[in-house]
């Protein structure tokens, strides 16, 4: 056996510094800017048939990283109703006009609404959860899934 194998360098590193458990959140973050959609603008969208219009301004304009419950529950809503306004058919036709970080943001909002559901929304939620798995596959879900910032 080689004289090297003995040697004990190796173990200087603290195991315990990676452990998920032991996460602590950086102190000298940032405060994120508290933004949110304006609800007129979402209406006059929404009024105009301009619904994709109006779902990617709900989502450019979401409250990520936002410590006010309110808010965040707020726009949930917001984003629900924006969803129930698509016919069926044209679901997939705005599905395309998102980028990557759309579709899993609005992924995100599709499990949320599951939380609190309102009358009907669940059929349209399930909609466009099918809808936006065509499109991102499994990797969108595993993104929503695995991401530790929570709406």
């Amino acid at each position: 056996m080689s004289a090297k194998t003995f040697e004990s360098k190796f173990r200087n590193v603290d195991v315990d510094e990676y452990d998920e458990d032991r996460y602590e959140e950086d102190e000298n973050a940032e405060a994120p800017i508290e933004k949110s959609p304006d609800k007129a603008e979402v209406h006059n969208l929404l009024q105009s048939t301009k619904n994709a219009e109006a779902l990617a301004y709900v989502l450019d304009n979401a409250p990520i990283g936002s410590k006010n419950q309110s808010l965040l529950d707020a726009c949930t809503q917001l984003i629900v109703e924006v969803m129930m306004s698509f016919k069926t058919s044209a679901v997939e036709q705005a599905l395309k006009s998102l980028n990557q970080g759309q579709l899993d943001l609005l992924l995100k909002y599709v499990y949320k609404g599951f939380e609190s559901p309102v009358e009907n929304s669940s059929y349209h939620l399930l909609i466009w959860h099918d809808k936006i798995y065509s499109i991102g596959g499994c990797g969108s879900i595993l993104r929503v899934l695995t991401e530790r910032k929570r709406l």
